[in-house]
């Protein structure tokens, strides 16, 4: 650990295969801060139970493949600290501590519950750990005295669930050992799937960091375009057309403002547009796809290991000043 550097804590469940929307959703970012900051990146296994506890998932496995995606994408274990959640024992033991002084009503009153228990009505997951995860997500971050969480505009309110609770902490025990996290408001673009719907596995509408080069051209033959577009004659509108918008995120600049123009004067058909998308996606995944290659399960394991002694040596400490606080005063 960089004792020099301001110190980052964020993770990702482990429920399934990494799409490009995660990608410039939160890797793009997280790359870029490993190089700044003293980052810790972990897998949030417990986090996964509060919503697919009856799934039965092998959360070892999808733990390595998370992982997998992480270093493939640019995540270096030589710069950033990776582990898993479940590894340090000493999350659920401040979880616990923080779950006996956090009034309900804050938990409640988070946003996400209730809209979470809409959408996901299919689901049981009107639980004691679903409810009490802003706990968990709060002992994950304040374990680490992380100053700095990155997030979205709409997790805001989870972060200041996380702030209330460390100043609420520090009030009852008379001290200030919990650190009070600062945000780091990024954009997050999301990339719509293939169908215009949010990208995701249950949709089936997704390009994977995975996917070979083949998957990538096959699915995007399939995406969404201009659906006023029938014949390559008519005038196009690339500002409702699912691929130009993946060629705004992934193709150059100059490429972007040239299929604009030629889409709008029919210069160019939609399958041509696809083509041309597929190679600027697969200019992007041919180093992840050279990378994973030489990712095996071993490897991955022995930097969740390594990463998981480091966090577990700053964990350990922060739970020892915690217990001296609440059980001698």
């Amino acid at each position: 650990m960089n004792l020099n550097k301001i110190r980052l804590v964020s993770g990702m469940r482990p429920t399934g295969k990494l799409h490009l929307g995660h990608y410039v959703g939160v890797l793009e970012n997280w790359k870029n801060l490993q190089n700044s900051r003293d980052s810790l990146f972990f897998v949030a296994d417990w986090h996964a139970l509060s919503t697919s506890y009856e799934d039965k998932l092998n959360l070892k496995n999808l733990s390595i493949d998370l992982v997998r995606d992480w270093i493939s994408s640019g995540i270096e274990p030589e710069k950033a600290n990776l582990f898993i959640q479940s590894s340090i024992k000493e999350h659920s033991e401040l979880y616990l501590i923080l779950n006996m002084i956090t009034p309900l009503g804050w938990l409640e009153r988070n946003p996400t519950y209730k809209d979470q228990l809409q959408q996901l009505s299919s689901k049981d997951i009107n639980s004691a750990g679903f409810l009490t995860y802003p706990v968990l997500q709060s002992a994950d971050i304040l374990l680490y005295d992380a100053q700095e969480v990155p997030i979205g505009e709409d997790q805001r309110p989870h972060l200041e669930i996380s702030r209330e609770i460390a100043r609420r902490f520090n009030f009852l025990y008379g001290s200030n050992i919990l650190t009070e996290p600062k945000e780091i408001l990024s954009e997050t673009p999301k990339l719509s799937g293939l169908d215009g719907r949010k990208m995701s596995k249950s949709y089936g509408n997704s390009i994977y960091l995975s996917d070979s080069r083949d998957e990538v051209i096959n699915k995007l033959k399939t995406g969404k375009t201009d659906p006023n577009r029938i014949k390559k004659t008519d005038l196009g509108n690339p500002d409702i057309c699912i691929i130009f918008s993946y060629h705004q995120e992934f193709s150059h600049s100059d490429e972007v403002a040239e299929i604009s123009e030629n889409c709008k004067t029919a210069k160019i058909g939609c399958v041509e547009c696809k083509k041309r998308c597929s190679i600027s996606i697969n200019n992007l995944l041919e180093p992840m796809r050279e990378i994973r290659t030489n990712l095996t399960d071993n490897y991955i394991l022995d930097v969740l290991e390594t990463g998981g002694s480091k966090a577990r040596e700053i964990a350990k400490k922060k739970m020892q000043q915690v217990n001296k606080l609440v059980f001698e005063g």
